[in-house]
């Protein structure tokens, strides 16, 4: 399979062009992370990818089939192949609901899984994200803030995603909880064969986690090189900027 890859997008909102002629590829089995200053453009990447964002060119592919001209079941089958995890896992929970309920809620609409095996699927999923299963009883307010990110992964792959878009994931998250957290994503990789848009402004983060960075600037996408050739010899004014910004860390 090809997996996600954007086709000369561009996103526009009124007064601005938040994405511009972008062409990526998001190979399967692979994390690409995508970098660049606030409003680069990033999120508005990721969330054209799920129907978020006013396409106004362009396309997105999933294996090659379009997903932007896609509609009614057409589209929620493919859109239904592709999930995106937000930046703050405050916010993307109902602090009504407990974590069972959070993940379960996902497994009735996405998998019509009845109660008995939605049980059993939360317990799975919870030990998967690394979870007490015990937490499927506890609301949303008593987590720490890398429970809740957890939580939400948990939500995300109760649908079965083959493409997860994480957005700033780890921006809202302690240094030491970040890495815990980085470490999860390449081990869902690897475990669930997932492919991965790593959306983010810590390059330090997206340099542990990612085989690909591209470099978003003002919508336009300036650069794309395998990671440890990214941060050796950047070749764009930009890319090279950004990176003489924060300190060096090694891989």
């Amino acid at each position: 399979m090809s997996g996600l890859s954007f086709d000369r997008l561009t996103v526009r909102y009124p007064g601005v062009t938040a994405v511009d002629d972008v062409s990526l590829e998001v190979p399967h089995g692979r994390i690409v992370g995508l970098v660049g200053e606030s409003g680069s453009g990033k999120s508005t990447l990721g969330r054209a990818a799920v129907g978020l964002a006013p396409v106004r060119a362009g396309r997105v592919l999933l294996d090659g089939e379009d997903i932007t001209q896609a509609k009614g079941a057409r589209r929620r089958r493919l859109g239904g192949r592709i999930h995106l995890v937000f930046q703050n896992p405050h916010s993307a929970l109902d602090p009504r609901m407990t974590v069972g309920e959070t993940v379960s809620e996902a497994l009735t609409v996405h998998r019509g899984l009845r109660r008995s095996e939605r049980r059993s699927e939360v317990a799975r999923l919870l030990d998967l994200l690394e979870l007490d299963p015990t937490l499927a009883s506890v609301l949303p307010g008593a987590l720490s803030g890398g429970q809740r990110q957890r939580v939400a992964l948990a939500r995300a792959l109760a649908v079965e995603p083959e493409v997860l878009i994480a957005d700033e994931i780890t921006s809202a998250l302690d240094a030491s909880v970040q890495s815990a957290i980085l470490n999860l994503i390449r081990e869902l990789r690897d475990k669930l064969e997932l492919t991965i848009l790593f959306i983010g402004h810590n390059l330090a983060a997206v340099r542990y986690v990612a085989d690909v960075i591209a470099v978003l600037r003002q919508g336009e996408l300036v650069e794309v090189a395998p990671t440890d050739r990214l941060f050796a010899e950047p070749r764009h004014p930009y890319t090279r900027a950004l990176l003489d910004s924060v300190p060096r860390i090694g891989r």
